[in-house]
């Protein structure tokens, strides 16, 4: 496998993580790889607190994941991070390079002061929880949303 390096996106990452977000069921339904100018909106509103970062394989973006860290007043004024929207190229999935992706996060965690990382992945994601499960990650709440 070729070199494999984790970096903060740019603008011009954003086509190759919308595919990613794309590339299964769920994200077919809700990503619109025609409407680059809402996601190149967005991303000029995240905000210091908010890492969107890429994985490049041999000079290509092939993963991608988000970053927020979140300042607390439970567990002490606590800051944990919160990871969501991680995806790897499908063909690249069980070659390690999710598993150094989310130590990268960790690291970067640890680096902006967090003492606890959490994720959200679809309840359908069984190959994800999986993942994550072997990564040491546990199951720890019960999430809930409403559309507003």
């Amino acid at each position: 496998m070729n070199a494999t390096t984790f970096r903060p996106a740019v603008a011009a990452d954003l086509p190759a993580i919308i595919a990613l977000l794309a590339d299964d069921a769920l994200g077919a339904g809700r990503e619109d790889l025609t409407d680059l100018e809402t996601y190149a909106a967005a991303f000029a509103r995240l905000d210091a607190n908010t890492l969107l970062a890429v994985a490049e394989v041999g000079g290509e973006v092939r993963g991608t994941l988000q970053m927020t860290v979140i300042q607390g007043l439970s567990n002490r004024g606590g800051r944990f991070a919160l990871l969501q929207a991680v995806r790897v190229a499908s063909g690249l999935r069980g070659q390690g390079v999710g598993a150094a992706f989310i130590a990268w996060a960790m690291d970067e965690a640890r680096a902006r002061g967090c003492s606890a990382i959490e994720l959200f992945t679809h309840e359908s994601r069984k190959d994800a929880q999986r993942f994550y499960a072997r990564l040491g990650f546990a199951p720890s709440h019960v999430g809930m949303r409403r559309r507003l």
